[in-house]
């Protein structure tokens, strides 16, 4: 009686470490890269100052040098500085 016991141990021993082996074959890691995380764009600091003859000026900061680019212009025009 006590040899089938052992041998019932034994084989569940056999069958767990059979099992977490399987598990962690399915536990890898697999990139897709249409799941990667976006990072979202900082928007471009403006600190915007009026003199006191009302003429504009500003500082720009920012990642994107393009983005920085693009709100210069944008400003020139709202503000009709040359």
């Amino acid at each position: 009686m006590r040899h089938l016991w052992t041998f019932l141990v034994i084989i569940l021993m056999a069958i767990t470490v059979t099992a977490c082996a399987a598990d962690k074959d399915d536990l890898q890691v697999k990139k897709q890269p249409e799941l990667q995380q976006v990072k979202p764009k900082k928007p471009v600091k403006i600190k915007l100052r009026r003199s006191p003859r009302d003429e504009y000026t500003w500082e720009l900061s920012g990642d994107d040098a393009d983005e920085i680019v693009k709100t210069d212009r944008k400003l020139r025009k709202m503000l009709n500085v040359p």
